[in-house]
């Protein structure tokens, strides 16, 4: 049983998103996000959602439990799900307790994200950036619901490793390569650390002096320091594509 709902920020990402949408896997509460731009893109992240997980654990969804909004009753989605034979489940009208799991979880993933874009003093648009981080950091933290393990332990079986943390919004010195500077050139720039990577092993960073994002494994935190100054996106190269999921990286 997959638990979804959708939660709407007043705020556009970075990457121009201002919805998101999770999914909660009800045996190990192992959650996944996917950032989108309109609602109307719930279908296709769902099925984005579909393929990954099950692929991954070679078996099939049974049945999607979601509020009663129109984001998920769309004819295409409707056929879709009978077609699959994926049961559908959700709450009456004004009933949200109904989707009882999902919500709260939203609820809880929202304080999280604002309590860490506080902490550090951060522009509200890296909401995703921080919703993102707070996903990675509760699919590996015990929970009593599955018995004291991670999400990510019930869902892989495998102990996640831990000691690559960091505390979001901090400064980090990104090393800068060799290949990339001159012998006056600064050893290293300052960023500000705002997430995992997903695809690479490195640390997501916002480059202050570029105003890009950039990923690198050699870097120096300084987890103790807030950055107070306003911060300003450069709309191009990967700041301006597209938005993340806990499992499948885009850029948010």
């Amino acid at each position: 049983m997959i638990h979804s709902d959708v939660w709407t920020m007043k705020t556009e990402s970075i990457g121009g998103c201002k919805y998101y949408v999770s999914f909660i896997n009800d045996h190990t509460r192992k959650v996944w996000v996917y950032f989108m731009k309109h609602k109307g893109e719930v279908f296709q992240q769902f099925l984005n959602f579909k393929a990954m997980v099950e692929k991954e654990k070679n078996v099939n969804i049974k049945c999607l439990r979601s509020d009663g909004g129109g984001k998920y009753f769309s004819n295409e989605f409707s056929e879709y799900l009978k077609e699959h034979g994926i049961q559908r489940k959700y709450s009456c009208s004004y009933s949200l307790q109904q989707n009882g799991v999902a919500e709260r979880k939203n609820k809880h993933i929202v304080k999280i994200a604002w309590a860490m874009l506080n902490e550090k003093n951060l522009p509200n648009y890296f909401w995703a950036k921080a919703i993102a981080t707070t996903i990675y950091i509760m699919n590996q933290t015990p929970t009593m619901i599955v018995h004291g393990m991670t999400p990510k332990e019930k869902f892989t079986g495998k102990k996640p490793d831990v000691s690559h943390r960091r505390v979001f919004g901090c400064i980090a010195y990104v090393d800068v390569p060799n290949e990339k500077k001159s012998k006056l050139d600064p050893k290293a720039e300052k960023c500000i650390f705002i997430r995992y990577s997903l695809k690479q092993k490195g640390y997501r960073c916002f480059n202050l002096s570029t105003q890009k994002l950039q990923v690198s494994r050699d870097v120096m935190f300084d987890e103790m320091i807030h950055w107070y100054s306003p911060l300003k996106i450069v709309e191009d190269g990967e700041a301006k594509n597209g938005d993340v999921s806990s499992n499948v990286e885009q850029e948010s």
